[in-house]
């Protein structure tokens, strides 16, 4: 253990006959001997339990557009606190945040912040919500949990950016204390999570299922689609039918747009057209609020009434160009609800936070 890591009481482990201690948190079920790390890398067994040697050490804060996030019908216009400390669940030769989710370095964690800190800066920059993002909130949960209930003292909403991984129990408390999460739906295949993540589909689409029917946080979806792995027009296919099926056609999905990284550095980026397409095959299959990411395209931006089909959010990238909801949120053309969390009105002030980005330092 490096000197610069800080122990917290980890939760949700057990003891084997054995001797090992298996970790209970995601499906992973690490089976650990003394001293040894989950695949995660920051919960470790030290003694006869499980510790998170990344409590209160950060990566790293930035205020950022709640777009960002991307969540497109929570609260548009917002900004939002971000951030996270080190280590990932999942193994996914395309991340996207290898320097942070993949690092072994504990030192790189520069930033301390207690979760009061935290709910404390997000009223004092204006930050509407915190972000609990970069590397999976899952591998911190006790961490994410302590700092949600500070803010929601502090009138803070809080935002999980995840790949869903998690058993059961933790995410019942996790997700609990969660305004609104954003899961990565990584593919629609067991063949992709098992060679590019080594994890699993099921457990993903469970927790998805869980967060939309049994909790009160909004739910948005992203899928970045890679070029020949998981982006053929049969699987999108799949993919939406899933979610219109076992979700619903309110379920904001988002497409994003792939681009070399980590160990696909020799995979292409996304073609634009890829991503219209999708967007084109959710929609036929019933989606109503499918956008499309990491590429420009104001169409693919925007949210659309499902019953008029008037443009009602008009997006550039992070920038909203047109805001046209009633105050409770309906359209004002037709009276039809949209789905979502809509303030009464756009962003702090009435105005919209727009593509800004700000580093921010909490701590000396």
């Amino acid at each position: 253990m490096s000197q610069a890591e800080t122990l917290f009481p980890g939760r949700w482990w057990h003891a084997l006959p054995d001797g090992r201690v298996q970790c209970d948190l995601c499906p992973r079920d690490c089976q650990l001997h003394e001293g040894q790390r989950g695949a995660c890398f920051v919960r470790q067994r030290v003694g006869n339990a499980m510790q998170l040697t990344t409590y209160g050490r950060s990566s790293g804060f930035c205020i950022d557009p709640i777009e960002k996030k991307p969540l497109n019908h929570f609260y548009p216009g917002s900004s939002i606190l971000s951030f996270g400390t080190a280590g990932c669940n999942l193994a996914c030769r395309f991340c996207q945040n290898w320097d942070i989710s993949k690092s072994k370095d504990m030192d790189r964690l520069m930033d301390t912040a207690s979760p009061k800190m935290i709910a404390s800066a997000a009223r004092r920059y204006g930050a509407d919500a915190v972000a609990y993002t970069y590397n999976d909130p899952v591998v911190f949960a006790e961490y994410a949990i302590d700092t949600a209930l500070a803010c929601r003292e502090q009138g803070i909403r809080n935002v999980a950016v995840t790949a869903g991984y998690i058993h059961p129990e933790p995410a019942r408390e996790f997700f609990a204390v969660m305004d609104a999460a954003n899961v990565d739906l990584k593919a629609f295949t067991e063949g992709f999570y098992h060679k590019l993540c080594v994890a699993h589909l099921q457990p993903v689409l469970d927790t998805l299922a869980y967060i939309h029917h049994a909790t009160d946080c909004w739910l948005e979806i992203t899928t970045l689609l890679i070029p020949g792995h998981n982006d053929a027009p049969e699987e999108i296919n799949e993919l939406v039918t899933w979610i219109a099926r076992e979700l619903g056609p309110d379920v904001p999905l988002h497409f994003s747009a792939f681009h070399p990284d980590w160990k696909m550095s020799d995979i292409p980026p996304t073609p634009p057209a890829t991503l219209i397409q999708a967007r084109r095959i959710a929609r036929d299959a019933g989606l109503h609020h499918v956008f499309t990411g990491n590429i420009h395209d104001p169409e693919g931006g925007t949210t659309f009434c499902p019953s008029c089909h008037a443009a009602l959010i008009v997006r550039d990238w992070y920038e909203i160009r047109r805001y046209d909801l009633s105050p409770d949120g309906h359209c004002p053309h037709c009276q039809t609800a949209i789905a979502g969390r809509f303030g009464k009105v756009l962003g702090r002030g009435g105005k919209a936070f727009g593509p800004n980005r700000i580093p921010v330092r909490l701590s000396a």
